[in-house]
């Protein structure tokens, strides 16, 4: 897992594919989630367990509550993100989520 600071309070975390990689932003600021309108998005949720995920389109998500371990496909990269976290999955990407503690998360599907 890399990882690079980019302000006290925030840093992004990501795990990569070929050419893709997940990546984690940190407790971003209320302004950055008022800016995306993150709370006119959907909310999912799911219980603890495994997930094998493909993205079709690049989703961006805002973890309510929860803990996941996402392991990239193909590669030994995972990354951890949980309540608080803004995670963006670039379309094309596979991963396995590992849900550690149960899921409650906006969500948000770009297809380009």
């Amino acid at each position: 897992m890399e990882t690079a600071s980019t302000s006290p309070d925030t840093m992004e975390a990501a795990a990569r594919s070929p050419g893709l990689s997940i990546t984690v932003e940190k407790n971003p600021p209320e302004a950055r989630l008022l800016q995306l309108g993150v709370k006119s998005w959907p909310k999912w949720g799911c219980p603890p367990g495994r997930f094998p995920l493909k993205f079709d389109a690049a989703l961006t998500c805002y973890l309510v509550k929860g803990r996941v371990r996402a392991a990239v496909k193909g590669s030994r990269d995972c990354v951890e993100f949980g309540a608080g976290d803004l995670v963006v999955f670039p379309k094309g990407l596979s991963c396995t989520w590992d849900v550690v503690v149960g899921v409650d998360k906006h969500y948000n599907f770009d297809p380009s």
